[in-house]
């Protein structure tokens, strides 16, 4: 078995933390150490997980090569919440030929983020 566990490398862990379980209502579930300065993270997210770990050296910044596609209840529901949370709405949601609802974010590192939701 084979399990893929995308990880988000950030300078500022709070932040990102706050970002993804207010939004998406991640639930933390290992973090490491459990005394002292945290430096990772475990989030689930339905019956995925989300790793997210912190490295001062990181620079936030344009998005690269990775996207992150989340599937939610509601994703209209969910973009007003973004801003207020350190992110970006970068389009509104529109319906796609293959029948989802689709809005792209960024998180407050600007880590791009596909929301969709199952028409």
């Amino acid at each position: 078995m084979t399990t893929v566990r995308p990880i988000i490398v950030t300078a500022d862990l709070d932040r990102l933390l706050t970002f993804y379980t207010e939004l998406l209502g991640a639930e933390e579930v290992q973090r490491f150490p459990e005394d002292g300065p945290v430096f990772y993270v475990g989030l689930t997210l339905g019956d995925s997980e989300l790793g997210l770990s912190t490295d001062a050296s990181v620079v936030a910044g344009p998005p690269g090569r990775m996207l992150l596609s989340i599937e939610v209840a509601d994703v209209d529901a969910l973009l007003p919440t973004v801003a207020g949370l350190g992110g970006e709405s970068t389009s509104g949601a529109n319906d796609m030929p293959w029948g989802q609802r689709v809005a792209h974010i960024k998180d407050p590192d600007g880590n791009v983020l596909n929301l969709t939701q199952q028409l």
